[in-house]
């Protein structure tokens, strides 16, 4: 996976994915994670990796000052349409290296980003470096199931699905590891297909 074929292939999902990724499982999963944040009025929240916004439709926006980045042009224009009337600043940028300054938000929403990047790490690297300490990330991805390696068949198929824009063999423990001077684990919750998808909530330390 790399930014300009991210690109590429995001094009060709937008105008399909609220159907497949917001909609059944997905849309349930989306529910119970999003609908329990307990956003306060005012606050600066940065949705990295917007998508078409299907976090966004499931929250009150009016109440808090929302940024929403994505790389994709064609995710954007969809995410734009659904929020046309709205005061959410929509910006396209790599969520690997953001340009807005340290310690600016007070939540970092980061729903199914992590496993389409080319480097997780830098991901995670740069929400921790703009959110505020006493800030949290809610995580919402794949991983590969606590303490479970990846099986044989997912190890075949990974190099395949990676094509399609997305890793099934991402470690999250590997990566907070490598990433968690600053941040502590309050909440890792499994929410779908057997611990495949979870909810996890990382704290910035004051």
């Amino acid at each position: 996976m790399n930014n300009t074929w991210n690109k590429v292939i995001y094009k060709i999902w937008s105008p399909i994915y609220d159907k497949i990724f917001n909609s059944g499982i997905f849309l349930k999963a989306r529910k119970k994670i999003f609908q329990e944040i307990p956003f306060q009025s005012g606050q600066n929240v940065l949705f990295v990796g917007v998508g078409t916004g299907a976090d966004l439709e499931l929250i009150n926006t009016s109440e808090i000052n929302i940024t929403a980045i994505d790389l994709s042009p064609a995710m954007l224009n969809q995410v734009r349409k659904k929020f046309s009337h709205s005061s959410i600043q929509f910006l396209q940028m790599d969520a690997q290296n953001m340009e807005f300054n340290n310690d600016t938000f007070d939540y970092v929403v980061a729903s199914l980003i992590l496993s389409v990047l080319p480097d997780a790490d830098k991901c995670l690297k740069e929400m921790t470096r703009v959110l505020k300490a006493g800030g949290k990330i809610i995580i919402f991805d794949k991983f590969v199931p606590k303490n479970q390696q990846l099986s044989l068949s997912k190890k075949l198929l990974r190099p395949i699905i990676k094509v399609l824009g997305t890793d099934i063999g991402l470690n999250f423990e590997d990566l907070y590891r490598r990433n968690n001077t600053y941040l502590t684990i309050i909440e890792d919750e499994n929410v779908m297909m057997n611990g495949m998808y979870r909810k996890i909530i990382l704290s910035k330390r004051i």
